[in-house]
């Protein structure tokens, strides 16, 4: 599951910037979608993924080597996301934003192999309806259905970012799944 090298990751270790780069680049993308999906929102989860890269940077050098280097930054990705929507005023809705910067726009760019362009709407429709359910969720359950099916990460890695153990990560997950069944319950099937 690691994406880099131990001998780039004891590279940026050592303060080599073009290591840690390469840290950047193999992880920036798989730590932006997770965020957007905790947060709902394109900016927050930009300053997100720079947040946990600032963190990780700061704390290269205590990095503790018995841990996976995906689950250490999964790990502190995670707990600034948690922060961002703690920090969030009560009257903000967790709804998505479908603006400018919002859900819909990433899934736009998406090449799809739809020829027709209703499906293509429908579609995108049912992604934002996914996203608001999954807003829609308390965050412990939100968080894992995240790693689990958007990240695929394993039950043990999830249960190592979260610091939970394998069988409180299995309760979140069929919990949070009966939450979105609930939110679906009355939309028909098309």
């Amino acid at each position: 599951m690691d994406h880099v090298a131990r001998s780039v990751l004891e590279e940026a270790q050592m303060g080599d910037v073009a290591a840690f780069e390469k840290i950047v680049n193999a992880y920036e993308n798989r730590l932006f979608t997770m965020a957007f999906r905790m947060l709902g929102n394109r900016t927050e989860a930009e300053d997100a993924v720079q947040e946990t890269f600032l963190r990780v940077y700061t704390n290269l050098p205590r990095y503790d080597e018995t841990y996976q280097f995906s689950t250490w930054i999964y790990r502190i990705a995670t707990n600034v996301c948690i922060d961002s929507l703690r920090k969030r005023r009560p009257h903000q809705s967790l709804d998505v934003d479908d603006g400018e910067d919002g859900f819909k726009e990433g899934y736009e760019r998406l090449a799809g192999d739809e020829k027709d362009p209703l499906d293509s709407v429908l579609q995108t429709e049912r992604c934002a309806d996914v996203q608001r359910a999954l807003n829609a969720l308390p965050v412990t359950y939100r968080t894992v259905l995240i790693l689990k099916y958007i990240q695929e990460l394993s039950l043990q890695e999830i249960g190592d970012i979260l610091h939970v153990p394998v069988t409180t990560v299995k309760t979140r997950i069929h919990r949070g799944r009966e939450a979105m069944k609930e939110q679906f319950a009355d939309v028909p099937v098309s």
